[in-house]
């Protein structure tokens, strides 16, 4: 007996994504992670023993990918990610050992909580993503660090420019990179698979840019009631202001990470870093369409798998 066998008539069959085909989606479950054909030939993933490793890789990746523009003398522009966070720690140690000021870098984060209309908390407020990167990232960079017009934040007021702004930089020889992790249900930032069923063809979605007030999955709220909210369901904003693909997707390099893993065996990523890795591209689920691009995605070895049935 299965989900799939008993699907009908339960409160879950129209809980997934219209769009997804549940029993090939857990026939992905037993394969093992290998290249496939639809992969950027630049694309790679790399698995990391413990999460200090993943931190530290994902770090160091962030911090190479400024010095080398730093190096170039050229500007870079990076969409920022509030999950995973450990990174941003080991993003300011090697900048501050190799002594690279960022005044060369333009920080765009790619979400933030809202309320239908848009609406966010205020900058300083525990919970918001603008507070969070002040205090993992711009702030320990102290003297050396971003400076504030150049780090821009997924307001109702600014997202919708983050486009042309990007645009800007990159006819001024920028180079664009998106770092990201990777949804329960597959978004990159809040773009939830469900957005699909609304675009008669991948290239109207692919043209999306931002969303404000973005409907989020319940899926997505669980989630984040677990990894940041320490359960507390009630806390959690059922809506996002995000950008789409045509943001996430214009990256010149990529920087992932998969770090779902909740200790004692339990995990909440090993399928949706599956569906990402091994699901040709597919609009209802927005994370497959990463490994099409050039860059690395850091993953725990254990979200590998074997993903089999066990009682924690």
């Amino acid at each position: 007996m299965d989900l799939i066998s008993t699907l009908h008539g339960s409160m879950l069959q129209n809980f997934f994504p219209a769009g997804w085909d549940l029993a090939k989606i857990d026939r992905l479950a037993g394969h093992d992670i290998a290249r496939q054909a639809w992969w950027n030939k630049d694309f790679h993933p790399v698995p990391c023993a413990t999460l200090a490793d993943f931190d530290t890789y994902m770090g160091h990746e962030i911090a190479l990918e400024i010095l080398k523009a730093r190096q170039a003398g050229q500007p870079i522009a990076f969409i920022l990610p509030v999950g995973p966070m450990g990174m941003y720690r080991w993003a300011v140690y090697f900048l501050t050992e190799w002594g690279v000021h960022c005044d060369h870098v333009h920080g765009f984060n790619m979400d933030e909580w809202a309320d239908a209309q848009g609406n966010t908390l205020p900058g300083d407020q525990p919970g918001g993503f603008q507070h969070a990167m002040e205090q993992a990232f711009y702030g320990p960079l102290g003297t050396r660090t971003v400076p504030k017009n150049q780090r821009h934040f997924a307001l109702k007021t600014e997202l919708p420019t983050y486009a042309a702004q990007i645009a800007d930089l990159k006819k001024q020889g920028a180079k664009l990179v998106t770092v990201f992790g990777i949804g329960r249900v597959c978004h990159i930032a809040f773009w939830e698979p469900h957005f699909a069923g609304e675009f008669k063809s991948e290239t109207d979605w692919r043209a999306q840019t931002h969303r404000i007030g973005a409907i989020l999955h319940p899926l997505t709220i669980e989630q984040n009631a677990i990894t940041s909210f320490r359960s507390r369901t009630t806390l959690v904003p059922c809506y996002a202001n995000t950008i789409g693909p045509g943001l996430f997707l214009a990256a010149d390099r990529i920087i992932g990470g998969a770090d779902g893993s909740l200790g004692r065996g339990m995990q909440w990523q090993g399928l949706s870093l599956r569906m990402t890795l091994l699901h040709e591209p597919s609009t209802w689920i927005p994370s497959s369409f990463m490994p099409t691009l050039a860059g690395r995605l850091f993953y725990l070895s254990e979200l590998a798998g074997p993903l089999i049935a066990d009682c924690n």
